[in-house]
């Protein structure tokens, strides 16, 4: 079946190119549009989208807000709750960071290559998270110093629950490396490494590895800049 995938975006003239190079996939499927957030969750209420492409600013509710409800299920169909991917102008991108503390399963620029959007559609649709780019650990690095320190302390208990070994994966993790990566790293075969990150989201309760990147910097594992414990 085709991935059904809405469209979130105050400029229409930006929907209407993301729609065309959708349009020319054969697994994939534009079901729904919106202008903003309140839009996307009105339409939601009556449609089954996959994969929302969500952009950040816009006007009456932002793209942080409405990625928030929805993945919090709020006016979703029975079938199931959509994975939401962040598209911004802004590299740097304050709220970016907030959306993916929100339950976005990933983050790209508005100017991406076709054939990377379309992979990073396909891996959140799978259930995976896209944490590789470049572009998010920047996002990650510039934003993770101005949370609020006292969260720290609890997400750091968290961390604590794991094995040494289920630590090391998830740095690796942090650093945006795959597993295929992590495995050559460790000296390990990646489907060893496939479970010890299944392993880590079920004792960390995460949805996915985007939750754990986050959870990876609040707790201290990960510090801004690339240094780490």
């Amino acid at each position: 079946m085709a991935i059904r995938v809405m469209l979130v975006d105050d400029q229409v003239l930006l929907r209407t190119g993301f729609r065309m190079v959708l349009a020319a996939q054969p697994d994939m499927e534009v079901v729904a549009e919106a202008g903003d957030g309140a839009e996307a969750l009105e339409v939601l209420r009556g449609t089954r989208v996959d994969v929302v492409l969500m952009d950040v600013r816009m006007p009456r509710m932002d793209g942080v807000e409405a990625t928030r409800r929805i993945c919090a299920g709020e006016r979703v169909p029975a079938e199931g709750t959509p994975r939401v991917l962040i598209l911004t102008t802004f590299d740097l991108d304050e709220y970016a960071f907030t959306a993916l503390k929100a339950g976005a399963s990933g983050f790209m620029l508005k100017d991406v290559p076709p054939d990377e959007l379309l992979t990073a559609i396909r891996a959140v649709h799978s259930g995976d998270a896209v944490v590789a780019p470049s572009t998010t650990r920047r996002l990650l690095d510039r934003f993770t110093p101005m949370l609020p320190s006292t969260g720290s302390e609890p997400r750091q208990q968290e961390v604590d629950k794991l094995t040494e070994r289920e630590r090391e994966v998830l740095l690796l993790v942090a650093q945006g490396l795959s597993n295929g990566e992590i495995a050559q790293k460790l000296v390990l075969s990646e489907a060893t490494v496939k479970t010890h990150v299944g392993r880590i989201l079920t004792k960390l309760g995460l949805r996915d590895r985007v939750q754990a990147v986050v959870l990876a910097y609040e707790s201290g594992l990960v510090r801004a800049g690339g240094g780490n414990f």
